[in-house]
């Protein structure tokens, strides 16, 4: 009896360091995801999680979408589809 215990402890802090090390910088990413695709505005140049370079041409909240301006023409795409890290670095200052 006394050794289930002492599981208890070391149960909980695993359950703790799961949640600070993976729960909750994924919370926090997904929550930073959300605000950059509700930033989005016309003109934004911006590529998707596929790679794919353009701007963004019109948005449609009704439905999430946004359509994007490539060489290729228009395409729409789910605001999900694009991806925060890589437009971020696209539209960053140029380093001197």
């Amino acid at each position: 009896m006394g050794e289930g215990m002492g599981q208890l402890p070391f149960l909980l802090l695993m359950i703790a360091v799961v949640y600070f090390f993976m729960i909750a910088p994924q919370m926090k990413r997904a929550k930073k995801e959300k605000k950059f695709a509700a930033e989005l505005k016309r003109g934004d140049k911006v590529i998707t999680k596929s790679g794919l370079h353009g701007k963004v041409a019109d948005l449609n909240d009704k439905d999430n979408s946004c359509i994007i301006e490539t060489m290729a023409g228009k395409l729409k795409f789910d605001k999900s589809a694009i991806s925060m890290e890589m437009s971020t670095k696209l539209n960053a200052p140029a380093k001197e």
